[in-house]
């Protein structure tokens, strides 16, 4: 099995890597040196979107009317992306996975979520994400096996600026 460069560092492909606010450099600095041991994944907690995306555990998708269902190998969890039109709730109770709606652009499902939970990782080298985060993902079904996955961060409070990664 062959492991995603993104699992270990999400901005590995970045010019410059992630543009981490201080805090959450030094944040990210500290949770190396101690090899992640506080990772949530490491206490069976949920991984968390979009962290799910370069996980190198097994998923399934399950489309229906209305829902996308991203069902996760890894601690049997799951994820709910909406896709009946409804609007992102004001003032969300926060999870792992955040709320997702998304809607369909031509052959691309785009999926906006909010709603996360507080102290979240990003990847196994601890970038952060916060309370504050907006993440919109853009999914692409490239052929029969292969889907090509553009994720945002907007997360104002651990990093300077939105960034994408593929």
């Amino acid at each position: 099995m062959e492991i995603a460069q993104e699992f270990l560092d999400i901005g590995w492909s970045l010019k410059g890597g992630l543009p981490f606010q201080p805090w959450a450099a030094a944040l990210r600095e500290k949770r190396m040196a101690v090899n992640g041991k506080d990772d949530q994944t490491t206490r069976c907690l949920p991984q968390g979107a979009p962290r799910l995306h370069a996980s190198p555990f097994l998923r399934k998708y399950i489309q229906t009317p209305g829902l996308l269902a991203i069902l996760e190998e890894q601690n049997s969890n799951f994820r709910q992306i909406f896709t009946d039109g409804r609007p992102l709730p004001v003032d969300p109770q926060p999870t792992f996975n955040g709320y997702s709606s998304g809607n369909w652009e031509r052959d691309t499902l785009v999926v906006h979520t909010a709603g996360f939970r507080d102290g979240l990782w990003l990847d196994r080298d601890g970038s952060p994400m916060t309370d504050a985060a907006q993440v919109t993902e853009k999914f692409h079904r490239i052929n029969y096996g292969k889907m090509q996955i553009e994720v945002t961060v907007d997360d104002p409070k651990a990093y300077t600026r939105p960034w994408t990664v593929t």
